[in-house]
C-alpha cells in the first residue's frame, strides 16, 4: 500500500483538524480543510461564507420538498419556479466531492472530515483514520476554545448530530462504523502524540 493521501474523520472536540495539521506539517502535505471551502466557493461562484454555513449540513426537509416542487411536473413544465439560482446544502457537498476527487488525484494531501472516507473508500493508496476522545476532554477542548460560559454539551450534540446525517444522507453510511477506517484512536487531548501514531500506522500500511 503506497499512501499517498490520509483522510481524518473526527468527533467534535477530539482535536482531530489540530491532529491533521500537525500530521500534513510532518509530512510536507497540503491540508485540505479550511482551503477546501475556498476552491468549493470558487467553483459555485460564491463567497466563502456562503459555503461555510454549508459545510458538511443537509438541507432541511422542508427545503428539500420544496426543491423538489421547483422541478418538472406532469406536463413537462416547472410546477413552482424559484425566485433565483440557489446555492444550497446538496450542491455545496457534490462539489465537496469534486475537490476531494482532483486532491486525491493530486495526492500527497491531508483531508479532514466532509465525508472524504466514503469518497474515497476502495481506493488502495488512501488511509483512513477516525479521531474520537472521552467526553470530558471534548468539553475542556470547546471550553478552551470557545469560551468558560458557552454550552459546551449542546455544540458538541448538534456537531456530531449534523455530520453523522451529512454523512448517512450523501453516502448512506453510518460515519461511527469502524470498517470505513483503518485506524481509529482516541486522543486524549495528546495532539503530537496521536499525530506520531497516525504518521506511524500509515508507515506501517506502506
Amino acid at each position: 500500500m503506497n499512501v499517498r493521501v490520509l483522510t481524518i474523520a473526527r468527533e467534535y472536540g477530539s482535536g482531530g483538524g489540530e491532529i491533521a495539521r500537525i500530521v500534513a506539517s510532518r509530512l510536507g502535505w497540503t491540508l485540505v480543510d479550511q482551503a477546501l471551502l475556498a476552491k468549493v466557493a470558487s467553483k459555485a461562484n460564491v463567497p466563502a461564507g456562503s459555503v461555510a454555513d454549508l459545510d458538511e449540513q443537509v438541507d432541511p426537509w422542508l427545503y428539500r420538498i420544496m426543491r423538489r416542487l421547483w422541478g418538472t411536473g406532469a406536463d413537462g413544465y416547472s410546477a413552482i419556479t424559484p425566485p433565483v439560482k440557489l446555492v444550497d446544502a446538496d450542491a455545496v457537498a457534490a462539489l465537496t466531492r469534486q475537490v476531494i476527487q482532483e486532491a486525491h488525484v493530486a495526492g500527497r494531501c491531508v483531508i479532514v472530515g466532509r465525508g472524504a472516507q466514503c469518497v474515497l473508500r476502495g481506493k488502495t493508496d488512501v488511509f483512513h483514520a477516525f479521531v474520537y476522545a472521552d467526553w470530558t476532554d471534548r468539553v475542556q477542548r470547546i471550553h478552551s476554545r470557545l469560551g468558560p460560559d458557552i454550552d459546551a454539551a449542546e455544540i458538541i450534540r448538534s456537531m456530531d448530530a449534523g455530520r453523522l446525517d451529512y454523512v448517512r444522507h450523501h453516502y448512506g453510511v453510518n460515519r461511527l462504523d469502524r470498517h470505513l477506517y483503518d485506524l481509529l484512536v482516541r486522543s486524549r487531548n495528546h495532539t503530537d502524540e496521536v499525530a506520531r501514531l497516525i504518521l506511524s500506522a500509515m508507515e506501517i500500511a506502506r
